[in-house]
């Protein structure tokens, strides 16, 4: 199998090694609008370099497209991949608003092709747990979730106005994760956030610290909180409490998180410092299911349309907090409309 890495920034580059060592990956061929940093990452990896990504969709006779560009030119090389025939796999997101997400997944469906998004949490043994404790019934009626993304410092300043905001870029991930774990739908936010921070945020129209009450299709409760400036360290958890019982993905002897009980564990001794380090297994697995959606062996795990979903439920939370009030799923276009 041949497959084509688009951009080799940091996410980019990690992507680069799992596939350089993957198994059924025979050529690497990398392409970044960074020449000097493509040469870098593929040299270092015996990978082909190609000196454009226009090269590489055009002339590199690929299977299929790994793309880890800058968010802006998601959708349009989404589009691209389609119209060549390329299975892709892209990480989120697609694009920063709806419309622009709409228009990469209806070039994907008129191109017959594959379009797998890069949400990693799903292969997280975690996650993976916790989705089958709550669908097989052994929490019983789930009443309350509560998830939390904390990075341990902000992003550099001229990142900011690129991510689309904290919702968008940050707690997305989070608004996955509780419809793929609890298999239900949400159809309500009230969202608030704080720019109290650093003032590249206020500069940025951004915040620094959000949180959001999201109610699911079944009245179940779910909070969902992040922020760019937890000291502590990265975490990244999500606590499921049911009627019959209550579980936690991503409380480990890692967690940066200190009891004050007299007999509540310590302090951690090497806390997890980012997302690349937490979830490094996970990168990979999501990899590897893209190699076998591409060799027919398995179905896509992660649709564009998923996606769709995640980012609508982001754009309701960004309209509550800048609106001040709940705001409906409804709302926000959909696939069907």
């Amino acid at each position: 199998m041949r497959i084509g890495l688009i951009g080799t920034g940091r996410i980019g580059a990690f992507h680069a090694g799992v596939l350089a060592r993957h198994p059924e990956v025979e050529s690497l061929v990398v392409a970044d609008a960074d020449a000097d940093r493509a040469a870098r990452v593929g040299g270092a990896l015996g990978a082909d370099m190609a000196p454009t990504v226009d090269a590489l969709l055009d002339h590199h006779a690929l299977d299929a497209v790994v793309i880890a560009s800058a968010t802006a030119a998601h959708a349009e090389l989404i589009a691209r991949a389609a119209g060549a025939g390329l299975p892709a796999f892209c990480e989120k997101p697609i694009a920063l608003d709806v419309p622009g997400t709409l228009g990469a997944l209806r070039a994907v469906e008129a191109a017959g092709t594959e379009l797998q998004l890069g949400f990693m949490r799903r292969f997280d043994t975690g996650y993976v747990a916790a989705r089958e404790a709550v669908r097989s019934g052994r929490l019983g009626r789930l009443h309350t979730v509560r998830a939390a993304t904390s990075d341990p410092a902000p992003p550099p300043a001229a990142y900011l106005p690129l991510s689309g905001g904290l919702f968008r870029d940050c707690l997305v991930h989070d608004f996955d994760i509780l419809r793929w774990v609890t298999g239900r739908e949400v159809v309500s936010v009230y969202a608030s956030g704080s720019d109290a921070g650093p003032a590249m945020f206020r500069e940025a129209g951004d915040v620094d610290t959000a949180a959001a009450v999201l109610t699911l299709d079944d009245g179940t409760l779910a909070t969902a909180t992040a922020t760019r400036c937890n000291g502590a360290g990265y975490d990244v958890r999500m606590e499921l409490a049911g009627e019959r019982d209550q579980i936690a993905v991503g409380l480990d002897d890692r967690t940066p998180l200190t009891s004050v009980e007299p007999s509540g564990p310590a302090a951690p001794v090497k806390p997890w410092t980012g997302f690349l380090e937490r979830f490094a297994p996970a990168y990979e697995a999501e990899l590897d299911a893209f190699v076998r959606l591409v060799r027919g062996e398995a179905p896509n795990p992660c649709d564009g349309r998923e996606a769709l979903e995640a980012l609508r439920i982001a754009e309701a939370c960004e309209r509550s907090r800048r609106e001040g009030r709940p705001v409906r799923l409804d709302e926000i276009p959909s696939w069907a409309e």
